[in-house]
């Protein structure tokens, strides 16, 4: 328990989009936790509108006019799934941020273990999703996406981890000296260290709605993190060109040999040869693609542009 001289602040972001049904839900139940649960804690709730296209943000505002604990980020546009929560981390002022989602499917309750564990010395408390509603065939792919990424990549890759947890300000400080134009923030929580501890939770069944992340999000997620967290795709086509060029040059070869040897009866065909080049054509074109997803993130990096651009700021 801290002591009645310090009282730490603890910032509660909570990214949105198109959420009119169930963000004054999710108001409401940060403020009675807290009220609740951590009454010798202060509070903001930051929330980041991505450009809703509802009611959300004038929702928001009648609440901010009240409650002078909610500050709002609006943003001009849509900036994506990836670099507005991201934006309002780097902006919270809290001594710890946490992460909760509109739907509430990063269960509140969870933060009073975070908060807990954050007290006893971690710098992170990582929350690890074990159960979900999804289905089969989605959770297969996710799962295996998870084993990929554990190999592939040289840092740790936490299975389960989405974003939610809680982060000590001094994390936040350093995230803010990072340049992320396209950030992946579970690499970014690997990458940058300090010390961790996890707490498993069960996401509940979304009220309000139907999510917004599309399939396209997700595959163009799974993509970024692949690029951002490791190189060995490059070095796999090396490999893969030296091996189809060995395959290549050998069987080259024994079709010499054989033409050689039967030259009236061997006949190689058309068949095999148009096979051949629709095999490499695939390949290269597949090689030039994975190319250049590390040429277009370069090319992120060397314009520099702003994670998002803000329309503008409630209660800051």
């Amino acid at each position: 328990m801290q002591s009645d001289a310090v009282v730490k602040k603890i910032t509660i972001m909570t990214p949105a989009y198109n959420e009119e049904a169930g963000i004054e839900e999710c108001y409401l139940a940060v403020k009675e936790f807290f009220r609740t649960e951590l009454p010798n804690y202060e509070y903001e709730h930051l929330f980041i509108d991505n450009c809703s296209q509802d009611k959300t943000v004038d929702i928001l505002k009648v609440i901010a006019e009240k409650d002078l604990r909610v500050k709002i980020i609006v943003n001009s546009r849509n900036f994506g799934p990836n670099n507005s929560p991201y934006h309002a981390i780097l902006e919270s002022t809290g001594d710890a941020v946490i992460p909760v989602l509109a739907d509430l499917q990063t269960p509140v309750i969870t933060i009073k273990k975070f908060v807990a564990l954050w007290e006893e010395g971690y710098d992170m408390v990582l929350g690890l999703r074990v159960k979900m509603s999804e289905p089969k065939g989605l959770q297969f792919v996710r799962n295996f996406y998870y084993k990929v990424m554990s190999k592939l990549s040289p840092i740790e890759h936490y299975h389960g981890f989405i974003g939610f947890g809680l982060f000590d300000a001094k994390t936040v400080k350093v995230m803010r000296q990072l340049v992320n134009p396209n950030p992946y923030f579970r690499r970014i929580v690997s990458e940058i260290g300090f010390e961790k501890a996890f707490v498993e939770y069960e996401q509940p069944l979304r009220k309000h709605g139907k999510s917004r992340l599309k399939l396209f999000d997700l595959v163009d997620y799974a993509i970024l993190g692949v690029i951002s967290c490791t190189t060995l795709p490059l070095r796999a086509m090396t490999i893969i060109g030296l091996i189809i060029s060995i395959v290549s040059l050998l069987a080259a070869i024994v079709c010499f040999i054989l033409k050689m040897l039967y030259w009236d009866s061997f006949v190689v065909g058309s068949a095999s040869l148009i096979i051949g080049m629709f095999f490499l054509a695939a390949v290269q074109i597949f090689c030039l693609g994975l190319i250049g997803e590390y040429v277009g993130l370069i090319f992120d990096h060397a314009r520099n542009r702003p994670l998002v651009i803000e329309k503008e700021r409630v209660n800051f």
